[in-house]
């Protein structure tokens, strides 16, 4: 039997996580164990499978370091990371242009920095273009540093939007940037939240499973390690 967490809450059924190269599980109150190692018992291939890629995955993040001539992500295209003595740090088009003598998290911390001003710059752009389209108006739009949510609206109509997101091709920019200001005239994921972004972007459904392969990405990725 493969060593797992257990969690007990009020929930009704059994199930599985794989998280950070572990397994846990979420049992009813009044489970069994027996009932628990059934069950785990009974998904054994899976959690085979799953540990596997989560430890994988685990193991890219602990040994991910950004060096000069790595290349990251920008709108979807892999652009190399170059030193320069200039002292200044941007992107110039064809390159991440960072200071010269800098160590791995420097580097890290520069492109972090990077990537906020160039999503700040093309998310505002898209938001202000989109809104137009639609006929909304955000109260506010900001730039953070979430990692599992692209993009957000409040219910005061503020927006947010992860830096991350633009690692993502402009077409999957886009889609976000639509889904979250349709949550301006519907807070919900009703038919009528469906039917507005269709209007406005009819392949939203093929945008949308872009993303999967950006998160993929991501997973093997650790821009916050110290």
């Amino acid at each position: 039997m493969v060593a797992y967490t257990l969690i007990r809450s009020k929930r009704k059924t059994l199930a599985l996580y794989i998280i950070d190269g572990q397994l846990e599980v979420r049992a009813p109150i009044k489970a069994s164990k027996a009932q628990i190692e059934n069950f785990i018992a009974s998904k054994e291939q899976w959690i085979s499978v799953k540990l596997a890629i989560s430890k994988d995955r685990l193991e890219k993040r602990e040994a991910f370091r950004l060096t000069y001539g790595e290349k990251i992500l920008f709108l979807g295209q892999e652009y190399p990371i170059i030193a320069t003595k200039e002292g200044h740090c941007g992107f110039d088009g064809r390159a991440f242009c960072i200071s010269h003598s800098m160590n791995s998290e420097e580097i890290k911390s520069a492109c972090i920095q990077i990537y906020r001003d160039l999503a700040k710059a093309s998310i505002n752009q898209l938001v202000a273009q989109f809104s137009e389209i639609m006929g909304v108006a955000p109260k506010s739009v900001n730039i953070t540093g979430a990692k599992t949510r692209w993009g957000s609206c409040s219910q005061k109509k503020a927006i947010n939007f992860s830096w991350f997101l633009i690692m993502a091709h402009p077409e999957v920019v886009e889609y976000v940037v639509v889904h979250e200001l349709a949550h301006i005239k519907e807070m919900n994921h009703s038919k009528n939240f469906w039917a507005i972004v269709k209007g406005i972007l009819p392949d939203y459904n093929e945008r949308k499973a872009r993303l999967k392969e950006l998160q993929k990405r991501l997973a093997s990725e650790n821009w916050y390690s110290n």
